[in-house]
């Protein structure tokens, strides 16, 4: 029923497809006709680059005009921008003074001191369910056990490249690291799992959890998930203000040297902005999800899972990647039923309209091409062979193979970390993990004199080639004493003075 234009026949730019349906709303079978407005008469989609490279022609069941598989997102407006760089300056200038002001303005709390007491953080644990205090235990379990396999993966190591020569590398954990948890619409406990506990199996001395109030009120499963992660130190302060006292320092919250953790629009540009005063994680937009499935898969299974992240809020894009039209089509028809019975259908549905996409492909490994080149946070492999996604893909957050898996069980209970990259930044760096709160550092010593005076040589000629001249004397002088070389630069330098001053050895 739907059929590719072809450009010859018409007036859309090079690298558009068209999608043309019949023109009679009720000649369209009932799934369609449920679904009506996701079929304008003749939709333009932008290909990307790489669908021309390699000739493929995907039809779109359902598309949108900004997405994330035909473009980057775009830009956030001024606005966002402006208030953030108010705030941390405002914050830079007046320390606490200025944090109290927006704790109060924002989120309509001031207490006598952010930073929660052991009493108060033993009091949240308290007035937590019994249950809830066992499955907080139980995911960090998974999570301090997947994040010490990837510590012990990351080894030091030192070699003596040649005689006499060591080069060594070192994994220094951080020093000091500040994570934010968010709170608001969803208080994301998860989070403390993956920011704060991470970073403590990573070897990260001392690291501060901050987390906003909700409606006033501690957020006591918050507060004990990022006690028992391994917080030591605790503050109930949200948004821009919590962000830009831990990578500034006040009067009572110490600086940090690197800031981890998700976040609305605002936490996310003021890590933006303050990004080279402090490290950061990664720059995370809103979160995605991509299913790629085949003929075998299960309409149903997938349309929850779409609305699984759909939820998170109104600009998440949901994609569905697929070889068979049927399944998109019925993939479809169950969204739009069970956002008829979603609790958060007003946010899902959002999402759903605006960054909603549903992709067929002539055949697998096409699919598996288009999943690369939209390299999304998420991915999740709903096929009869999940694990070729392994050798098929290389750009993504996150795998989820097998209809046994799904993406919420990374984002809040299976082990893996859930700070995953957006807007394509699969395509050049991976989550959050051990790794990011490790600096790796070398170092190296040359114990023969012989081998210092030959890498002096050596040195010399590669400092010439690049014109560094003051490069080059250091390398000049270790062939001079070591080697005996004659340096006029050296012997011009000291005249007779070469004993005399002791120079005739390096020390």
């Amino acid at each position: 029923m739907y059929h590719l234009l072809p450009r010859s026949l018409s007036r859309l730019k090079v690298g558009q497809l068209a999608i043309i349906r019949p023109l009679v709303k009720d000649s369209l079978p009932s799934i369609t006709r449920r679904s009506f407005a996701y079929y304008p008469n003749l939709q333009a989609v932008n290909k990307p680059d790489i669908y021309q490279q390699l000739n493929i022609m995907p039809r779109y069941l359902k598309s949108v005009k900004h997405s994330i598989a035909t473009k980057q997102a775009p830009p956030s407006t001024h606005t966002v921008p402006d208030v953030v760089k108010g705030v941390i300056q405002d914050i830079r200038n007046n320390g606490d003074a200025a944090v109290r002001q927006y704790s109060e303005k924002f989120d309509k709390w001031s207490p006598p001191s952010f930073r929660l007491s052991q009493t108060d953080i033993d009091a949240a644990i308290a007035a937590c369910p019994e249950q809830t205090i066992k499955d907080i235990k139980e995911v960090q379990h998974n999570v301090r056990t997947f994040a010490q396999a990837q510590r012990d993966s990351i080894k030091d190591f030192e070699l003596e490249i040649q005689p006499g020569v060591f080069l060594g590398q070192k994994n220094n954990p951080l020093n000091r690291v500040g994570a934010y948890i968010p709170g608001g619409r969803y208080p994301l406990l998860a989070s403390a799992h993956m920011t704060i506990l991470t970073a403590k199996v990573a070897g990260v001395k001392h690291v501060i959890g901050c987390t906003p109030p909700i409606a006033g009120e501690i957020p006591n499963a918050t507060i004990a998930a990022m006690h028992l992660a391994g917080a030591d130190e605790i503050y109930l302060l949200g948004g821009v203000q919590a962000v830009a006292a831990m990578a500034i320092g006040t009067e009572t919250i110490p600086r940090v040297d690197f800031l981890a953790g998700p976040g609305n629009a605002f936490v996310a540009e003021a890590k933006r902005q303050l990004f080279g005063e402090v490290g950061i994680d990664l720059f995370a937009g809103p979160t995605e999800i991509l299913v790629v499935a085949d003929e075998t898969a299960d309409p149903y299974t997938i349309a929850v899972d779409l609305l699984s992240q759909a939820e998170h809020g109104p600009d998440t894009p949901a994609v569905l990647v697929t070889n068979s039209e049927k399944v998109g089509k019925e993939s479809i028809e169950w969204v739009d039923e069970l956002l008829k019975i979603l609790p958060t259908a007003p946010i899902a549905s959002q999402s759903w309209q605006s960054f909603g996409e549903v992709i067929v492909a002539e055949n697998m490994d096409e699919a598996y091409l288009i999943a690369d080149d939209i390299a999304s946070e998420h991915v999740e492999i709903l096929t009869k062979n999940p694990r070729e996604a392994l050798d098929k893909m290389t750009n993504y957050g996150a795998l989820f193979l097998g209809h046994n898996t799904c993406v919420s069980y990374g984002d809040k209970c299976i082990g893996t970390n859930h700070v995953l990259p957006t807007r394509k930044a699969a395509r050049y760096t991976g989550g959050l993990w051990v790794g990011k709160y490790l600096r790796t550092v070398t170092y190296q010593e040359v114990q023969s004199d012989e081998a210092s005076g030959k890498l002096g040589q050596l040195c010399g000629r590669s400092a010439r080639a690049e014109n560094f001249e003051g490069h080059a004397r250091s390398g000049d002088l270790r062939a001079y004493h070591h080697l005996k070389d004659k340096i006029d630069w050296i012997e011009e330098s000291l005249g007779g003075a070469a004993e005399t001053n002791g120079v005739n050895g390096v020390h």
